[in-house]
C-alpha cells in the first residue's frame, strides 16, 4: 500500500505513529524550524520512540557518510520514519542506506513495520543528467539516472515498486510544513562533503572522482568544486576541457583528511557563471579523459565501473568513443529516464534535461 500525504507528520493519526513502537531513521536535516525541534522529538514526547538510526559521528565530521542498522533492530517496530536530505545523485550514501532499509524490510515480510518518508525538496532541482545503470552497479542503487531530478519520497516510491515491496509506504509531502518553504534545502548541510549552494550541482559528476586517484577536495571547505592530485601540473595555458558557462581556474589545495591527507594537490576550481545549468557528469567525463590522456599516473580505481555503470561512458573515458557519440548516447538515455520518472512524480514540476 502506498499513500502520498499533504499534512505534516505530527498530524498523522495512524495508530502505528500515535501508539506504536517507532524508529526514526534520520540525519540533521530532520530539524523542524517552525517548532524548534527534531523529527524524533515528536515520538519522544509521546513516549513511543524506540530507536534512532543516524550517522555514527557528529554531522560535519569528515568521512561520516552512512546510517548503520540491523534487521534485529527493526523487529518489533510498528513504524520507521525516514527523514534525510537527498542531494539529487544516485551515489549519495544516506539515500542508498534508505534503499537498504527498504530491502531489509521487504525480507521481513509480514513482520515489517510501516515506512514513512518525510520528504524534502531536491537541492539539485529537477535537472536530469546521465543514464540509468546498464551494467553491474553499486549495491542498493535503483535504475535511475546519475542525476535523477527526484525527491527522496519519489525515489522511495520508485524503489518500492521496483523491488515489489508489500509493506505500507507513506510519503509526507515536502510542502506539508514551513521548513521547506522558509529555508533553501542546502541550509543544513546534507552531509560533511555536501556543504553548500553549488555542491549538489557538482556532485553528479564530481562523485565519480572518489573512485579515482584524483581528489575532489574532500577534506577542504569546497569539495567537488575543486579537483586535483599531487601529480597534476595545472597551468593557465593547459588545454583542460571547459563547458559552456564554466571556467577552470588553476589552483592548489591540501586536504585535511581522506585521500592525499596533508599533501599538496594541484588542479582546478570549477567556477560557474551566474545562471549556468551545469552538466557535471558530461564535463567530468571529459576531464577524466583529458587526465587519462595527459597523465600516466591517472587511475580509475575499485568501484568506479560499478558507480558509472555504463559501457559507452567508460569507453569515452578510454578514448574509443567520440564526444559526439557520447553526447548522443546521454541525450537518448536522459529522455528514457524522464519518461520512466514521470510515473513516480508526486509534485507538479517535472524533471528535464539540459539541452
Amino acid at each position: 500500500m502506498f499513500s502520498f500525504r499533504t499534512t505534516s507528520l505530527e498530524e498523522q493519526l495512524d495508530k502505528a505513529l500515535q501508539e506504536g513502537r517507532v524508529g526514526c531513521f534520520c540525519t540533521q536535516n530532520c530539524w523542524d524550524v517552525e517548532r524548534g525541534r527534531y523529527m524524533y522529538d515528536i515520538f519522544r514526547e509521546r513516549g513511543n520512540l524506540q530507536v534512532i538510526f543516524s550517522p555514527r559521528d557528529t554531522e560535519l565530521t569528515p568521512l561520516t557518510n552512512h546510517i548503520e542498522f540491523t534487521r534485529e533492530e527493526l523487529e518489533g517496530l510498528s513504524a520507521v520514519v525516514v527523514e534525510i536530505q537527498d542531494v539529487g545523485s544516485r551515489y549519495f550514501n544516506y539515500t542508498k542506506d534508505m534503499f537498504r532499509l527498504m530491502d531489509v524490510m521487504k525480507e521481513m515480510k509480514d513482520e515489517a513495520p510501516s515506512l514513512y518518508i518525510v520528504d524534502h525538496i531536491n537541492p539539485a532541482g529537477r535537472v536530469v543528467e546521465g543514464t540509468m545503470p546498464s551494467a553491474e552497479t553499486e549495491a542498493w542503487v535503483p535504475k535511475v539516472a546519475h542525476r535523477h531530478g527526484l525527491t527522496a519520497g519519489e525515489l522511495a516510491n520508485l524503489y518500492y515498486h521496483e523491488i515489489g515491496a508489500k509493506y505500507a509506504l507513506h510519503v509526507i509531502s515536502a510542502m506539508a510544513t514551513g521548513s521547506n518553504k522558509q529555508f533553501m534545502p542546502w541550509t543544513i548541510a546534507p552531509a560533511s562533503d555536501i556543504p553548500g549552494l553549488f555542491t549538489c550541482d557538482m556532485y553528479s559528476g564530481g562523485g565519480l572522482w572518489n573512485n579515482t586517484n584524483v581528489s575532489p577536495a574532500i577534506g577542504t571547505s569546497r569539495p567537488y568544486e575543486y579537483i586535483g592530485a599531487p601529480y597534476i601540473k595545472s597551468s593557465s595555458i593547459e588545454s583542460a576541457p571547459e563547458a559552456e558557462g564554466v571556467l577552470l581556474r588553476p589552483c592548489s589545495f591540501t586536504p585535511s583528511c581522506g585521500r592525499y591527507e596533508g599533501k599538496k594537490c594541484y588542479g582546478y576550481q570549477i567556477m560557474l557563471e551566474p545562471g549556468t545549468e551545469y552538466h557535471s557528469l558530461m564535463h567530468t567525463l571529459q576531464l577524466m579523459r583529458h587526465f587519462k590522456e595527459t597523465y600516466p599516473e591517472f587511475k580509475m580505481e575499485e568501484g568506479f565501473e560499478a558507480k558509472l555503470s555504463d559501457q559507452v561512458l567508460l569507453d569515452f573515458i578510454n578514448g574509443s568513443v567520440t564526444l559526439e557519440q557520447m553526447r548522443e548516447h546521454v541525450k537518448i538515455e536522459e529522455q528514457k529516464w524522464i519518461r520512466k520518472a514521470k510515473k513516480f512524480i508526486l509534485y507538479e514540476d517535472q524533471p528535464y534535461r539540459i539541452k
